[in-house]
């Protein structure tokens, strides 16, 4: 959510400024803007909907000066207009910000008494007004700064820049990631290491409630108590090379397209293929005395966890609650003594997840993190840092990430049912063995993928389409329907399959597709009990199944996709790949914009 960069530097930072924001546009955002300072003038340039628009701004009307912030919006206060757009601005600082200042109304009560002018509907405004009356007060950038940050109440991440001192730049964080860039005679901010890659690979990262001064020659930071302190300059690792789509129509297509390698290189971390065994990243504590296990996420990995609840509880018996990260720390949960909580993000940044992540480890739970980006803040307040590998997702519906992330906790479970004494050795080879074979089996899944296209039309239509499936299979039903939710603007509503004639059905009739994930199994004949309890009331099934058990059920379905026989350990990872391709191909046909769905962000920073 939302993206900043600035850049102290030596020539002009226009371009490099926007550059930076086309490298974060996978985070979701609906205006844009940029600062600069030149001629003792602070100079904004602003612009609603995509970058394209701020670049045509910028066209006919550029911003000169060696030093400037620059911002992407996903709009919380105010709508997504060109005036509610960051950077924000009175006659003495301009400011951008990711997240939300809960306390802004009374924040602006206090300065009533000044007269000031607001010209936005943002909460964010009244930060730049703050510290602008700090300012004409006589304040030095640090006092004033210095002073505001104290009052703020909520999450964020702030760039400041000063008209009378257009030689620096202040940043801050609290609850909102950013870093600090070090250059050759220039320094930077950014949101996260990807924007600053063209810039440098030296890096460090603000600890929460820390806060900084950069100018050409470095970096003096501060904690929440206006201490100075040192941060680790560490190289960053991003690439400076532009994500590109290649030859896929989509970001969302390639990252499909992507996931047999990325989950080959993600299980290549985990899994030793001379000996057929799991093995972990180091960790400092007894993975066999863990008594429970609480899984908290939000979204797609909220799902992932679901999944990996099944393996958990049927390989390692460890009992385990899921919750969904936003409801989790307001429901007080008890958590026992020699408990693992275990957070799925693939930011790391996920401010929901990262507060109950805080929470638990304020209750002295040992903290594991499966995270998509080993630098960010859960990883690294954790005690087992478990990295997915994907790479950068540039889609806003994650999809290898979630594939990534089932990989790591079937990883994760095996060794615990191992370190438990609850497999043999031979079992634990067995368990390798299947992991292994997911890339090949992911591989075959897509060869569908024009089979998937040509179905697609039958669902495009559709106002409401359900999703259906047994066990382990159901969470994928809540993650197909999450999909087509996302980028296609369809309402669609997942279900255990055992639990449609418990209402859902109800809403069964020709005009609403039903799309069934049963792969043939223990569950198959249940299931598809089920897909007849909704073709007798006319629903339109959709099956997705292997080949036994499309030629048991098959018949009567409107289309049938069919998937490779594979074990039940790993049919997850693969049953994924049909309900990603389905969900785009149905955004393809209606036209929606795949990869910057309406309305949403990658990342969402602020609860």
């Amino acid at each position: 959510m939302c993206g900043i960069i600035g850049i102290v530097g030596s020539e002009a930072v226009s371009d490099r400024l926007v550059d930076g924001l086309k490298r974060m546009e996978y985070r979701g955002y609906d205006s844009s803007g940029i600062c600069t300072l030149h001629d003792g003038q602070l100079i904004r340039r602003r612009a609603e909907g995509k970058l394209a628009n701020l670049v045509n701004v910028l066209r006919q009307d550029d911003a000169p000066g060696t030093v400037g912030i620059a911002h992407t919006r996903w709009a919380t206060h105010g709508a997504p207009t060109a005036a509610n757009a960051h950077p924000h601005a009175t006659g003495e600082v301009a400011i951008v910000h990711n997240g939300i200042i809960e306390n802004y109304k009374a924040l602006r009560e206090d300065l009533a008494g000044e007269n000031r002018v607001y010209e936005s509907e943002t909460d964010t405004e009244v930060v730049a007004h703050l510290i602008s009356s700090g300012i004409e007060k006589g304040m030095e950038p640090q006092e004033a700064v210095g002073n505001v940050l104290p009052k703020l109440r909520g999450a964020f991440s702030l760039a400041i820049a000063f008209k009378s001192h257009p030689d620096l730049l202040v940043g801050a964080r609290l609850g909102s990631p950013l870093v600090v860039g070090y250059g050759d005679g220039e320094m930077y901010l950014g949101s996260d290491a990807l924007a600053l890659a063209p810039l440098t690979q030296k890096i460090a990262y603000l600890e929460e409630g820390d806060w900084v001064i950069i100018s050409k020659d470095g970096a003096q930071i501060f904690d929440a108590a206006n201490e100075p302190v040192t941060r680790e300059i560490q190289a960053s690792g991003a690439s400076a090379a532009v994500v590109e789509k290649g030859n896929y129509r989509h970001f969302m297509q390639k990252e499909i397209f992507e996931q047999p390698t990325v989950v080959a290189q993600t299980l290549g971390s985990y899994l030793r293929r001379d000996n057929n065994s799991v093995a972990l990243p180091q960790f400092d504590f007894d993975l066999s005395a863990v008594k429970r296990l609480t899984i908290v996420a939000c979204g797609t990995s909220y799902y992932a966890g679901m999944v990996a609840k099944y393996w958990f509880e049927q390989f390692a018996r460890v009992p385990v609650d899921i919750d969904v990260a936003s409801e989790f720390r307001y429901r007080d949960p008890v958590l026992e003594d020699g408990g693992l909580a275990l957070f799925i993000s693939q930011s790391g940044e996920t401010a929901d997840t990262l507060a109950a992540l805080r929470h638990c480890k304020a209750e002295g739970q040992t903290i594991g993190v499966v995270v998509n980006v080993p630098t960010s803040s859960m990883a690294r307040e954790a005690d087992l840092l478990l990295p997915t590998h994907a790479g950068p997702e540039i889609g806003v519906a994650s999809t290898k990430a979630f594939t990534c992330q089932l990989a790591v906790l079937a990883a994760l479970a095996a060794n615990m049912a191992v370190v438990k004494g609850l497999v043999s050795r031979d079992e634990e080879a067995e368990i390798v063995r299947h992991l292994l074979e997911a890339p090949a089996a992911l591989n075959a899944a897509l060869n569908h993928d024009d089979d998937i296209a040509e179905m697609a039309p039958l669902i495009a239509p559709a106002r409401d389409v359900l999703y259906l499936g047994r066990g382990q299979d159901y969470p994928l039903a809540l993650e197909g329907a999450l999909k087509l939710k996302e980028i296609s603007y369809i309402h669609a509503e997942g279900y255990a399959s055992g639990e449609m004639k418990h209402g859902p059905i109800a809403l069964i009739d020709d005009d609403v597709p039903v799309v069934v994930i049963a792969p043939s199994g223990p569950l198959f004949e249940k299931t598809v009990s089920n897909m007849e309890e909704v073709r007798a009331r006319g629903g339109q099934v959709v099956l997705i199944s292997d080949a036994e058990g499309i030629e048991q059920a098959g018949e009567g379905c409107i289309a049938t996709i069919e998937m490779p026989v594979v074990h039940p350990l790993i049919a997850p990872l693969v049953y994924a790949i049909p309900v990603q391709l389905l969900a785009y191909h149905v955004a393809v046909v209606k036209g929606t914009d795949v990869d910057q769905p309406r309305n949403l962000a990658k990342s969402v920073t602020v609860e």
